[in-house]
């Protein structure tokens, strides 16, 4: 009988990268396409099964599968078929900062049609997968209104903070119409909203700027969440019940200096600015006292597998501060290009290799290694069974590990 059941299958998680936005140049982004997920899709989920990790971030296309109301959602039978075959578990993402072309996202129709098509969805992967269901509405609400609502990055291409601010809004309005809409096809199905973990301090010689570097870690950070969970802005419906399971997106450009105009500079590992991962989950839990997720996380090139070490031992460091954490995504399974200059991260878990117009799926062995050790540290499994969920992830465990290996938060861990 399990202590302390999880509420994945596993403790590690992975995901697909799967943007779909109106770029700046006009033109629609498919991010599934240029990886070339889609057709490697059953290659994709069976490297997953082989190493244990039984839930994986998928992406809908809203944009491609919404036919001004009407849904064709044939375009992610691939993924379906794949995951059917490898037991493994989709965290629907059915906005990854792209929507139909025809809709105004300030607008009560874009709310209105967003439910309907979370509505549609449900249904259609409901009819196609057993459950447990598993959904992110909108990824990345936060980062998302920076992209479009100041830095002009993508659709709907605004540039200032006033934007920016309502187009949170109008983000968290549909995020909770569609949760609203999902729960009435799937009354018993979860929600984890995903934001990045940020921390960002002003230049050194511009004390004029402290108070806006503090508002924007300490209140920026936070309001979509605050929104989603009915902190703030309550007369849009949400509750804790809505906000469900907090997904805190990773990675080392998280943590900033501040910049007036456009995205901040990331700081440089060893920068005296830096907070411990650790201080920065804390921050999240104290607020929400939700069961939490590193809903993204991963280093770059050869840094991979000491960054999954240091995110591994300041997670153990959380837990032993009393978070409740139910598991850790490293993401993305597969190499993904860098928006701007379309050249490979080199942060999955496996590398893209082009081969006679094939993107060959190479696993990075030091990274995998690493992964195994923290399997074998937290007794979880190594590769996928018949049924995943036969044997729950006992919570307890990761509990136990934590105290036995007894981590110090770093402020050095990047």
């Amino acid at each position: 009988m399990t202590q302390r059941p999880g509420i994945f299958p596993t403790f590690f998680l992975s995901g697909f990268e799967c943007s779909t936005f109106l770029w700046k140049d006009g033109k629609r982004r498919d991010l599934v396409d240029e990886t070339q997920h889609r057709e490697h899709a059953l290659e994709d989920y069976r490297i997953l099964q082989q190493l244990g990790i039984a839930v994986a971030r998928e992406g809908i296309p809203w944009p491609m599968v919404d036919k001004g109301g009407d849904y064709d959602f044939r375009l992610i039978d691939p993924v379906i078929n794949a995951m059917r075959q490898m037991k493994v578990t989709p965290i629907w993402d059915l906005c990854h900062y792209g929507y139909p072309d025809d809709l105004d996202p300030f607008s009560d129709a874009f709310t209105q049609r967003f439910a309907n098509y979370c509505r549609a969805a449900a249904k259609y992967v409901s009819e196609r997968l057993p459950g447990p269901y598993y959904f992110t509405p909108i990824n990345e609400i936060t980062f998302f209104s920076f992209c479009g609502g100041e830095w002009g990055w993508v659709a709907p291409y605004r540039n200032t903070r006033e934007d920016r601010e309502a187009f949170r809004v109008a983000l968290c309005k549909a995020a909770i119409a569609g949760v609203k809409a999902i729960r009435e096809v799937l009354p018993d199905s979860r929600m984890m909203h995903v934001d990045p973990l940020v921390q960002v301090i002003a230049p050194k010689d511009r004390p004029d700027l402290i108070e806006a570097a503090k508002h924007e870690t300490f209140v920026d950070t936070f309001l979509a969440w605050d929104m989603l969970c009915g902190k703030e802005h309550p007369e849009l419906g949400g509750s804790p019940e809505i906000l469900d399971i907090v997904g805190a997106n990773n990675y080392s450009f998280g943590q900033m200096e501040y910049r007036e105009n456009g995205p901040h500079q990331a700081l440089e590992p060893g920068h005296e600015g830096i907070e411990p991962l650790c201080t920065l989950l804390q921050r999240i839990w104290e607020r929400y006292q939700r069961p939490m997720v590193i809903g993204e996380t991963s280093g770059m090139g050869q840094g991979r597998p000491e960054w999954l070490r240091d995110v591994m031992q300041e997670s153990m460091a959380a837990v032993n501060q009393g978070m409740d954490l139910h598991g850790i995504c490293l993401f993305p399974a597969v190499d993904m290009p860098d928006w701007h200059t379309g050249k490979w991260l080199n942060n999955g878990i496996c590398d893209l290799v082009e081969c006679e117009g094939k993107l060959q799926r190479v696993q990075h062995q030091p990274y995998i290694d690493e992964l195994r050790r923290w399997q074998k540290e937290l007794n979880r499994v190594t590769a996928l069974d018949e049924d995943p969920y036969s044997d729950p992830v006992e919570l307890q465990d990761v509990i136990d590990a934590a105290k036995r290996l007894k981590p110090q938060p770093d402020a050095n861990w990047n």
